[in-house]
Order: structure tokens, then C-alpha cells, then sequence
């Protein structure tokens, strides 16, 4: 168990956590979630001993052990990846290289050898012995090939190294395992082991993530960051924001009877007590929701954006012909033979082993790079939005917010005054003075809010969306992602939040180097249909 007892944390006036008390049991899983900037990683620092809080303490049973998912992707580089994996349980590397350090003396004398001898019982019944079959099992399940196993880190793919870091928290069976964005960098079959793997964890997990699939998931109880304090909800990420809201409304409807109120969140807690038997962690999630009393839910205080696109124009029966399209970078084949037309209706979500590709693909379409071979061509009643995967070149001016909009309003609206540009930065939590603000000095989450009312001024009839979700807190991509799925119009995305693209797109198109795979279902769908496996091994071999 860890103990939370009185902790403060204040960075000059600026307070992070204001006396927070918490207990954290073993066999449920803490989806960790707040605002950007509320303190959720440093939350997991204090936690883990990296940062010391100014006031209270941090107790684990004695004995129990814990792992953190480590952000520096550098700092191992003279390792194996296999020892990087295997340091994750320190006090058995210690062992280890204590039990090596005697073995190796010239004059080994019997105290060396009592003492060796005391080392191999402690290594043993650490399961030393399996150590390095079990490093290699785990690194191979998160798709780190065996050939890479030997080779120092600092020789290994960038995006493998984030597979070893993790590898290197879940190695050895921590007590306690905090994970901070476990998602990031991991492909779709990768994930789900790690969803599967989480799912069967017995000991105490704290996650942060953004990704609500994941959350949903693997997640006993939710720990909301809020006001600079902690509190506890017992249930996935769905199920705080569903009650959360449904609660908002009961509070707000006066003439509903408090019996009806009442029975209304009981149905509900019901509804998913009985959703929750079906999942991965069926036990330990139905009986926390089977104990759970109404008066544990409460409104957020969350602000959720207002992101509401409206079309100038229905689109025609010509949307988007794609012929033939083929895209190489270094030598490296993105996508070829790419040839399909998009129908009235669509919702398309692209995706690739490859993520350069879609992105490539959609600067393509967006005729902001030109293929290879092949060619495009919107139809004449298309207003398009882009939201691209970087949006710096954006931001090079260092106007206030007003002006920087001011840029992107549409030649056909002619009354472009402070209340006009007001309204849609202020849909996207920019109120008060904030529209003052530069550029400039604009963190990555805030320039995304911007590229999202420069999209809702164009009125488009067809979005395109590069990892939409991306510096984005919770409550964005909640707003984000609710907005595209009503969204009357056209849509084409891609994005590592399987929520998202699960519940917005009614088509998926994987680009591959061999072509591509075009399929009439939803993500879930494809993802489980044997068919497109078998087709996916051929064109990625």
C-alpha cells in the first residue's frame, strides 16, 4: 500500500497540492487524470521520491518494491538493451553484480565464499536465475526483436527505446508500478498487450495517460486532480465522466423529484456494474462498482471547450479522388498505389505501421508537399480545415491571440469585430485578458485550442485532422472528439487515441508500402477481423 499523509507542494505562489491524503491498495489500477499543467506527473515524481514535497509524506509497506516508467530515453546508452531491462529491478542487479564482483577476486577467501553463497540464495529467490529469459519474453512481447537484445542502447531505433524503458518498469513484478503516458510510441498490437498485461496485474498501478481507450481499459478507480487537491472515484475513465455529468444535470433540474433523481443514478451505477463484468478486469471492477454509494459521485468541476464545426455548404457528390499516389522518403517507401474515392457520409481514419506516412498523405492532400506519383483532386464545393501535426510555422509572427485570428477569417465575413473574434477563442477557454496574449509564449496544448478555432472559422465541409488529441488535456479531447462525431460534414483522421477513431470513423484506410487496405467498419472491427490480419501480415512483409 502507499500512504499519502499531508503532502504540500507550492512552486512560489503557484500551489500544486494542497494537503493531500490518499491510500493506494494493491489490485486496483489509478488512472491519474487532470488538466494540463495540474501536476499529474509530478504527482508520480513525489511518489516515487524524485521530487520531495514541502510539507507531509510518502509511506509504502515496508518491503514492497517500486518501478517507474522512465522518460529519458538517453540514459542508458552504454547498456545492453537486455541489462537496461534487467536494472529495473535494482536490488536484484545489485546482487548480481555484487555475486560477480567476488567471483571474479584472485584471491577469493571463505568469507568471500559465505558471503557469495548468501548472494545466490537472495538471487534465486528473487528469480535472478530466469532473469535474462524473462527481460527477453517481455521485450519481445512489446515488439523489440530478438536481434536488438545484445545491442547497447544507444544503437537501437529511437522508438524502441521507449519499449525498453517500459520493459524496464514491468520487469520483475513491481509492488507498486508507476506508469507516466505508457502509450507513447506504441503501435495498436503493442498496446493491447500492455492493455492485457495491466489488466492481469495484481499489485498497485498508477497511469497517466490520454488515451480514454486505454484508461477504460485497465482502470479500477480514477484519481481527478483538481484545485490542488486529489480525490478518489471508484470506476473507469467513462464511468467518472458519465456519472460526473449525469450528476451535473440532476443538480441542475429543479423539478425532477429527488426519488427519480435517485433512481436514475442507480440505474445507471447498474448499468455499468453489468457493462463491467465483461471486461478484463471483470472481478475486482464489478465489485468496486457493486459497493459504490451516490453520494461518491459528484459534478466536475472541469470547463469543457466548445468545439462546434458548422458547414457553409453541404458537399456535392465529388469530394476527393485519389489515383495512384505513391510517396517515398529517404528511400524509405511511405505508401504506394494509393487509389480510392471518398463518398457523402464518410468518417475515414487512416492509419500505418509507418506514422510518417498518414502525416505525408495528409500534407499530400493538403498540397503542402507533392507525391511521388499520382494525383489528387478536390470537388469544387469542398471547403476544407487542416489541423496538421506541427503547427510552429503557424506561430512565427508574435501577435496577441485576437490578431493572430484575425488572419484567418473567411473574405465572405465582413463584420470582424472583438465580440466576433472573442467568441470562438473564448469557446476555446480563452477569456478575459488571455486574448492579450502572444503567441509566442503559447504552450503546446494552448496552440492547438488556437488551430482549432482557426478551423471553426472556415465553416468547412470536410476536416482533416493529424493527431487531433495530441498536448491536448482530457476535457479537449472529450469536446474534440463529441464534436466530429455530430459533425454533419466529411472527416479524415488519424490518431493514436482508439476512442477516438472508434467512435468518429465509419471507414478505415491503412496506407502500406504494397498498397492499400479500404474497409467499410469501425476500428474494433477491423482490428478484429481475420481477413484483414492475414491481408495486413502480406503487406507489410
Amino acid at each position: 500500500m502507499i500512504s499519502v499523509k499531508n503532502v504540500t507542494l507550492a512552486y512560489g505562489k503557484r500551489v500544486l497540492f494542497d494537503e493531500v491524503n490518499l491510500n493506494f491498495i494493491k489490485g486496483n489500477c489509478y488512472g491519474v487524470i487532470g488538466a494540463n499543467g495540474a501536476g499529474k506527473s509530478t504527482f508520480l515524481k513525489i511518489l516515487s521520491g524524485e521530487i520531495e514535497p514541502n510539507k507531509g509524506s510518502i509511506e509504502i509497506t515496508p518491503g514492497e518494491r517500486l518501478a517507474i516508467l522512465k522518460q529519458n530515453q538517453f540514459a542508458f546508452e552504454e547498456e545492453t538493451v537486455i541489462n537496461t531491462v534487467m536494472m529495473g529491478h535494482q536490488k536484484m542487479w545489485e546482487i548480481m553484480h555484487e555475486r560477480d564482483a567476488i567471483y571474479a577476486k584472485e584471491d577469493f577467501t571463505e568469507a568471500d565464499g559465505m558471503r557469495a553463497g548468501e548472494l545466490e540464495g537472495e538471487f534465486g529467490e528473487m528469480g535472478g536465475y530466469e532473469a535474462e529469459s524473462s527481460a527477453g519474453t517481455l521485450l519481445s512481447s512489446l515488439d523489440v526483436k530478438e536481434e536488438y537484445h545484445n545491442s547497447l542502447m544507444r544503437d537501437i531505433p529511437g522508438n524502441l527505446k521507449v519499449r525498453v524503458l517500459l520493459a524496464q518498469a514491468l520487469f520483475g513484478n513491481p509492488d507498486i508500478l508507476l506508469l507516466d503516458e505508457p502509450t507513447n510510441g506504441l503501435d495498436i498490437e503493442t498496446i493491447g498487450w500492455l492493455e492485457n498485461f495491466l489488466a492481469d496485474y495484481q499489485n498497485i498501478v498508477l497511469v497517466v495517460s490520454h488515451d480514454r481507450h486505454f484508461l477504460d481499459t485497465v482502470c479500477t478507480h480514477v484519481a481527478d486532480v483538481d484545485r490542488a487537491k486529489i480525490k478518489i472515484y471508484t470506476g473507469n475513465y467513462t464511468f467518472w465522466y458519465e456519472s460526473s455529468q449525469l450528476m451535473a444535470r440532476q443538480m441542475s433540474d429543479k423539478n425532477k423529484k429527488n426519488e427519480e433523481k435517485r433512481k436514475d443514478l442507480l440505474d445507471f451505477i447498474a448499468r455499468f456494474s453489468a457493462n463491467a463484468s465483461k471486461s478484463k478486469q471483470a472481478t475486482s471492477r464489478k465489485k468496486a462498482l457493486e459497493k459504490l454509494t451516490i453520494e461518491e459521485i459528484e459534478p466536475s468541476n472541469r470547463k469543457y471547450p466548445g468545439i462546434i464545426f458548422q458547414q457553409q455548404r453541404e458537399v456535392g457528390n465529388q469530394i476527393l479522388n485519389v489515383e495512384n499516389l505513391s510517396k517515398a522518403v529517404d528511400g524509405r517507401k511511405l505508401f504506394d498505389k494509393v487509389s480510392f474515392s471518398i463518398s457523402k457520409n464518410d468518417k475515414i481514419a487512416f492509419i500505418s505501421k509507418d506514422p510518417l506516412a498518414v502525416t505525408s498523405f495528409f500534407e499530400i492532400i493538403n498540397s503542402a508537399v507533392k507525391p511521388d506519383n499520382g494525383k489528387f483532386e478536390w470537388g469544387t464545393t469542398v471547403t476544407t480545415a487542416y489541423l496538421p501535426l506541427e503547427n510552429n510555422e503557424y506561430f512565427q509572427n508574435d501577435l496577441n491571440l485576437m490578431d493572430w485570428l484575425r488572419q484567418y477569417v473567411p473574405s465572405y465575413v465582413t463584420d470582424v469585430d472583438e465580440p466576433f473574434l472573442r467568441g470562438f477563442l473564448g469557446k476555446m477557454l480563452f477569456t478575459g485578458d488571455e486574448i492579450m496574449k502572444k503567441t509566442k509564449v503559447l504552450s503546446g496544448g494552448e496552440k492547438v485550442r488556437c488551430m482549432i478555432s482557426r478551423m471553426m472559422l472556415q465553416n468547412p465541409n470536410v476536416i482533416v485532422l493529424d493527431q487531433p488529441t495530441n498536448h491536448l488535456d482530457l476535457e479537449s479531447i472529450q469536446s474534440f472528439n463529441e464534436s466530429c462525431t455530430n459533425f454533419k460534414g466529411i472527416v479524415l483522421l488519424t490518431s493514436h487515441d482508439h476512442t477516438f477513431i472508434q467512435t468518429v470513423a465509419n471507414r478505415i484506410i491503412e496506407l502500406t508500402p504494397k498498397g492499400i487496405i479500404d474497409r467499410l467498419m469501425t476500428f474494433d472491427e477491423y482490428v478484429e477481423d481475420e481477413r484483414v490480419k492475414g491481408l495486413r501480415e502480406e503487406m507489410y512483409k
